[in-house]
């Protein structure tokens, strides 16, 4: 693909979404995945990645009809990538959050989907190791 010299795309800035309560959300983020919530967000230093060579971010639409969103009725799934599924999910266990389905492991990593306070789908995972 040819691109100009400038004037492209370099990756996602960022996430913004609506909340019923946005104080209980991130609080429920913050409980729940160890998130911690500046009074404007959350900004993932630019070397979060460096650890998992060749992860980065995922930018995919998908069907309208799409089952893979499920349970959520919501027309978006947020993917966060994790030092350590099971130390994650470990977490969310202590909060009475269950993974929503089987833990799936495949040439991209580990992966589990969990459910946030407003029934948004999130999708946890593992970036397996480059050799």
């Amino acid at each position: 693909m040819d691109h100009p010299r400038s004037g492209n795309v370099l990756g996602l800035g960022g996430l913004f979404f609506k909340s019923a309560d946005p104080a209980a959300c991130r609080e429920w983020y913050g409980r729940v995945l160890g998130m911690a919530f500046e009074p404007w967000g959350l900004f993932f230093p630019p070397d979060a990645a460096a650890a998992h060579p060749g992860a980065g971010t995922v930018f995919a639409p998908f069907s309208a009809d799409t089952g893979y969103f499920a349970p959520s009725a919501e027309p978006f799934m947020f993917n966060l990538m994790v030092d350590d599924l099971d130390a994650v999910l470990a977490r969310c266990a202590e909060h009475d959050v269950q993974p929503v389905g089987p833990i799936l492991d495949d040439a991209n990593g580990r992966f589990a989907h969990i459910l946030d306070p407003e029934n948004r789908k999130i999708e946890l995972w593992q970036p397996k190791p480059m050799d």
